[in-house]
């Protein structure tokens, strides 16, 4: 036992070790004490998402389809919505374009309604106007004055 060689080695390992484990006891006292970070557990819950428009021909299409949300069916030229629920249930819609108008447009509709107004009011003017009253000095057509006696002449000319 005495005569082994590996005794010797063994010992030097030991005392290495032992070094090592003093430095790195040195090494940590020596660093900011850092608490250590929790674990964080993350869950997501990601909704059904469904950004697609969906196209339908007629109203029997759309209630055919199964649905999970609200979702929209449009007709293929975009006149009509309809809107399905989860119950089966459906809501129709007309849709219609609503064109923006810039200035010019404004002010050439505003014009329209202005010149609209005008005549009709020059047209109930003309209605309303009422003819000549009956004080004037002048007889009306058909009638006589009645001042003036009519003198009737005979048929026969005198020679």
């Amino acid at each position: 036992m005495f005569n082994n060689p590996y005794n010797y080695n063994q010992q030097s390992n030991v005392d290495r070790i032992n070094s090592q484990i003093a430095e790195l006891e040195k090494l940590k006292q020596s660093l900011p004490q850092n608490p250590l970070p929790t674990n964080l557990t993350q869950n997501f819950q990601l909704a059904p998402t469904n950004q697609t428009m969906k196209y339908a021909n007629s109203l029997e299409d759309v209630k055919k389809e199964i649905v999970v949300s609200d979702t929209p069916y449009f007709s293929k030229d975009l006149s009509i919505v309809w809107i399905k629920n989860t119950k089966g249930e459906v809501k129709a819609y007309e849709l219609k374009e609503i064109v923006q108008k810039d200035e010019k447009d404004l002010m050439i509709e505003n014009l329209q309604l202005q010149v609209n107004e005008l005549t009709k009011s020059i047209k109930e003017m003309i209605q309303n106007a009422k003819p000549t009253s009956s004080n004037d000095d002048e007889p009306t057509e058909g009638e006589e004055p009645s001042s003036i006696q009519a003198r009737r002449t005979s048929k026969t000319k005198s020679k």
